[in-house]
């Protein structure tokens, strides 16, 4: 964490606190602020991409989603470098800067440009993504770890990748990306396919076109697989 995550987050949470007191917040450095009763929740990251920032390399976000009785409503991710504001409101479709964005319509994973990311703890982790990362450069073309999910997610949906996966995220890193992603036709799910965890501890995201494809990579990767898929 940086002086920045602090002050952002500071700054966040209390024009939220203003206009919503009523409202519950959960926030990457501060924690959970419950509500009795409260219906509405707003998930914050200040600074997707710390690490990024701190080394001054230019893919860092600002990540804010709001959920109704657990149901994502709201999602809004600002790139300052790049002054892009993705958004997207629950059936309303996912925007860039006003622009309305959409997935790519790739279908084969051998096409396709693709990003990962690791956990803190990968060094120590049992699940460190390094087979899943192996059996995908056989597969994909091609591969890019950036370093922010929240981006990541954005950069599916606007049809810069075609897909994503990542473990040992948490709540603020997706709440308000994997939104963006499915407003703008893209899919999300854990690594068997099923919903994904609101908690971020599994999350592949896509197109669509290529999903089942990144499944059953994952999967091989799963049973010591790292070679390319058959032709």
């Amino acid at each position: 964490m940086t002086e920045v995550d602090r002050a952002c987050e500071d700054l966040i949470v209390a024009g939220i606190q203003e206009e919503r007191p009523g409202d519950a917040i959960l926030a990457e450095e501060g924690g959970a602020r419950e509500v009795a009763g409260a219906a509405w929740r707003w998930v914050v990251d200040p600074l997707d991409g710390t690490t990024n920032f701190a080394h001054a390399y230019p893919c860092f976000a600002v990540s804010i989603g709001v959920e109704r009785d657990g149901e994502s409503r709201v999602g809004v991710v600002y790139n300052p470098v790049l002054d892009e504001l993705f958004h997207a409101t629950g059936g309303g479709g996912a925007f860039c800067n006003g622009q309305a964005i959409q997935v790519t319509r790739e279908t084969e994973l051998g096409r396709s440009l693709v990003a990962t990311g690791f956990a803190y703890d990968r060094r120590k982790s049992e699940r460190d993504n390094l087979d899943e990362l192996a059996t995908f450069l056989a597969r994909a073309r091609a591969i890019r770890r950036d370093g922010s999910a929240a981006l990541d997610l954005c950069q599916v949906a606007c049809g810069r990748l075609d897909g994503y996966w990542e473990f040992k995220l948490a709540p603020w890193d997706v709440a308000a990306g994997r939104l963006i992603l499915t407003e703008a036709g893209g899919r999300v799910s854990d690594a068997r396919g099923g919903p994904a965890p609101a908690s971020g501890a599994e999350m592949v995201a896509s197109n669509g076109g290529i999903h089942d494809a990144m499944l059953e990579t994952l999967a091989a990767a799963a049973r010591g697989e790292t070679e390319a898929a058959p032709r």
